[in-house]
């Protein structure tokens, strides 16, 4: 069934057409008939099924066709985990507002404050946010969503992952009301915070399931090869990068630090890296990945910053120098790859550290991991786990003699550290408020 049998607005065929895309995809076809006739959704679909599409044409079809309910609030608000998902979302929603009376605005952690502020004044049809940074507007009274229409979470496994369960129900409630039409996309259907989300904000909704997590990528080939330690990971690592096939390449990394000194490791063997983490300001991460999308660099080192809805087409080799903490995430990461019918390489580094998510992924995945090997690099680790450590004798000593009691002193109060979820770099949210004159 091609685009125009769907009964879509001419102007959103003519972007359609623009965009090049002649037939829906599978989870298209499923959820832009059931959101056109105003069901609420709940959808599963693995990386690079055209989700967003599937709910950007339909969000389009109901503001062009429909009076707004109230003439100041936005009608439809799109939520997303990180900025990066949020900008390239709105990137898409630019192309279909473009010839359209409709008014978007991007409001996204690590930018100035009082500049969204005066954007959200304008009162735009369609807003594209993270939920940490909306929620301080909506807390500001910069923007209210009393009349809101629709609402869209996007990757909503990933948001409670974040931390976001309190925002998202604060924009639940402040929206509450029986004309607004929520839908949610979620990786994995299995996430027991996603199913209870679900109920508190979708009123029967109509369940799209397409592609399991589990399921495999045909168009990437995914090996996995052990390594003793760090210096084995970066011999590997570098045999990859001076024998492969590379196009563009991205390297996935647990810390941040690892993400600069493994893009200086890549400058040294001649290949131009560059690497992306949450200390970066919104500046920097935007000039990072632009230049890589320019092909400017042909390496990028990131956390899982870059794991989730960046549409990079040039890249043809993911490698996870170590194993995400979540099974979900690595299907995420190796789905940078192989995206609109080319082929991709995805390679795992495995070490006595990355056993335990190793074995999460494989029950993920339902599949027995075979390993490959490096000729001259084949290592003694062999998944198994270590013997324990010979435990050495302690000498216990004589308690000392109890020194004679003096007069009790005060004891110094000392503060606890806030505890520190995730860093605010990474999440959207805004700089202090300020106290009240």
């Amino acid at each position: 069934m091609p685009f125009k049998d769907l009964s879509l607005d001419p102007r959103l065929l003519r972007s359609v057409q623009h965009l090049g895309f002649v037939k829906p995809t599978e989870i298209q076809l499923e959820a832009i008939p059931a959101v056109m006739v105003g069901r609420d959704l709940i959808v599963s679909s693995k990386t690079g099924s055209g989700k967003t599409l599937a709910y950007l044409l339909p969000m389009m079809q109901r503001l062009l066709k429909s009076r707004p309910l109230t003439k100041q609030d936005a009608r439809a608000l799109i939520l997303a985990p990180t900025r990066e998902l949020a900008k390239q979302v709105y990137a898409q929603l630019r192309l279909f507002v473009s010839n359209t009376p409709i008014t978007s605005a991007l409001i996204v952690g690590g930018e100035n404050f009082n500049d969204q502020d005066k954007i959200l004044k304008r009162k735009p049809d369609v807003i594209v946010a993270t939920p940490g940074r909306f929620v301080d507007h909506l807390e500001h009274k910069s923007v209210f969503i009393n009349g809101l229409e629709m609402l869209i979470l996007d990757e909503a496994d990933r948001m409670l992952d974040l931390g976001f369960l309190e925002q998202l129900t604060l924009i639940n409630k402040a929206a509450d009301h029986r004309l607004r039409q929520t839908l949610m996309f979620s990786a994995t259907l299995d996430h027991a915070q996603v199913n209870q989300l679900a109920l508190g904000l979708l009123k029967n909704p109509f369940r799209v399931a397409i592609g399991a997590g589990y399921e495999q990528h045909q168009d990437i080939k995914q090996r996995y090869y052990y390594a003793d330690h760090l210096p084995h990971k970066e011999a590997l690592l570098k045999h990859f990068l001076t024998t492969e096939n590379i196009d563009q390449m991205i390297i996935f990394t647990a810390t941040r630090s690892d993400t600069e000194r493994l893009a200086e490791f890549c400058q040294q063997l001649g290949i131009t890296a560059v690497g992306l983490s949450g200390k970066l300001n919104q500046a920097g991460r935007n000039s990072v990945m632009q230049a890589f999308i320019s092909a400017k660099y042909k390496v990028l080192v990131t956390t899982d910053l870059a794991a989730r809805g960046l549409d990079l087409l040039s890249v043809s080799h993911v490698v996870n120098f170590d194993l995400p903490k979540y099974a979900e995430e690595y299907v995420h990461r190796i789905g940078r790859t192989g995206r609109a019918g080319a082929k991709g390489q995805a390679i795992s580094l495995v070490g006595p550290k990355d056993i335990v998510s190793l074995q999460q992924i494989e029950a993920f995945l339902r599949l027995e991991t075979e390993y490959s090997q490096v000729p001259g690099l084949v290592g003694k680790f062999d998944g198994k786990e270590k013997p324990k450590a010979e435990i050495k004798k302690v000498i216990k000593k004589r308690p000392a003699k109890a020194k004679p009691s003096q007069k009790p002193t005060e004891e110094k109060k000392v503060a606890k550290a806030a505890p520190a979820f995730f860093q605010p770099s990474d999440d959207g949210l805004t700089p202090p408020k300020r106290k009240k004159k």
